[in-house]
């Protein structure tokens, strides 16, 4: 077999798999002091009762990389410390702001009274589909349970509910998938890229 010439160097991976390709790292290289100065763009993630840890770690990247301005934790949703949810964070439940509230309906009311647009990513008739909303910011997104979705009491306090158009024979994604798809769109309004 011929050595393959545009790539002929194995590269070791930290699991032990071999690569040709260099991954590169965009991790900051500024010390997590000066990073935590850099603004935050004006989306706040509020979690209502999701389930897996492992989903609310993955928000908290997902947060990191659009470098939201905070999640918050309601119900019995994970929050900092806890192993599962570290696992998927990777870290950055110390580069996300973040703050907890028993109740999602006082994190809702809390964020409405600092003139925060709060609204629903939820699956249900009415809603309107996420690429098309008015947005306003400072705005909040809301995520549901993976089974149960947004709870009723919640949904009637947003000032709006968007959805995913999903064509499969499921009507959702995953929780963190969901998530996404509508904090890069919220970030193309805010002209990031």
């Amino acid at each position: 077999m011929e050595k393959n010439k545009k790539y002929p160097r194995h590269l070791p991976a930290t699991d032990g798999i071999e690569t040709f390709y260099e991954v590169r790292s965009r991790d900051s290289s500024l010390p997590p002091q000066e990073f935590a100065r850099l603004p935050r763009h004006p989306v706040h993630i509020v979690l209502d009762n999701l389930r897996s840890a492992f989903n609310v770690g993955a928000l908290f990247r997902l947060a990191d990389t659009v470098r939201a301005q905070e999640i918050i934790t309601c119900g019995y949703t994970a929050h900092p410390p806890h192993h599962k949810l570290q696992q998927t964070a990777l870290g950055t439940t110390e580069s996300v702001p973040w703050r907890r509230f028993e109740h999602t309906t006082d994190a809702v009311i809390d964020l409405k009274g600092q003139g925060i647009q709060v609204l629903a990513l939820e699956t249900v008739n009415g809603a309107i589909p996420y690429h098309r909303f008015p947005y306003q910011f400072s705005v909040a997104i809301v995520l549901g349970n993976e089974a149960l979705g947004v709870s009723q009491e919640v949904l009637r306090l947003c000032d709006g509910i968007v959805d995913i158009p999903v064509f499969g024979y499921k009507n959702s994604l995953n929780v963190a998938t969901a998530a996404a798809v509508v904090l890069y769109e919220l970030l193309r309004k805010l002209n990031q890229f």
